[in-house]
């Protein structure tokens, strides 16, 4: 899946409906476990909307993915390495931050790797979730300044720095400044 939006958006409402169809859920379903709208997901599946990052990231912890799993080329067969040019990119429609599939897909592997480039000022907020709280993050920071802002703490990330992180709870991700920051982020499904 690359991120020319149009395409995209066709990508992400073809699999989001063939998953939910696959793990046997009703829209009022999936809806009920993301809390995302079922008018929302309908929309997206008719591709008629783009999701947010926050959104989609609902809609694949309700399914049992990850992000990561969800871009992933199915019909590309598993292997070990995977070069930069193969590695699947997604633009989120409401901040711009760019995320890079890092991690070969398809591998028997818990841990997920992500680059991201955000944009400067921007910001992405996850609620809490239930379905979250087996999972941990690392945040390593390669450039720029990065908020993560935890419950009632902040912690601010400057190049080099890395923190850990349950995800079930409620977090933001935030640049505060003027120029574009990149990170990874190393997600663990499961302790």
């Amino acid at each position: 899946m690359e991120a020319e939006n149009g395409d995209i958006d066709g990508a992400i409402s073809e699999k989001l409906r063939r998953l939910r169809a696959d793990a046997g859920l009703t829209l009022d379903e999936l809806a009920a476990r993301s809390g995302v709208s079922r008018a929302m997901i309908s929309r997206i599946e008719r591709a008629e909307a783009s999701p947010t990052a926050a959104l989609l990231a609902r809609l694949c912890e309700a399914l049992g993915l990850s992000l990561s799993a969800f871009f992933a080329d199915e019909a590309q067969p598993p292997a070990p390495l995977i070069r930069r040019r193969e590695q699947k990119t997604w633009r989120d429609p409401q901040t711009g931050y760019v995320r890079r599939a890092v991690s070969p897909p398809g591998m028997p592997s818990r841990v997920d790797i992500v680059e991201v480039d955000f944009p400067a000022r921007a910001r992405v907020s996850f609620p809490p979730r239930d379905e979250s709280r087996s999972m941990t993050q690392h945040v390593w920071l390669f450039q720029g300044v990065l908020e993560m802002v935890i419950g009632e703490t902040v912690h601010r990330l400057e190049p080099g720095d890395c923190l850990f992180m349950d995800i079930g709870h409620a977090f933001d991700f935030h640049n505060p400044s003027d120029k574009p920051a990149r990170y990874a982020v190393i997600l663990d499904r499961g302790r």
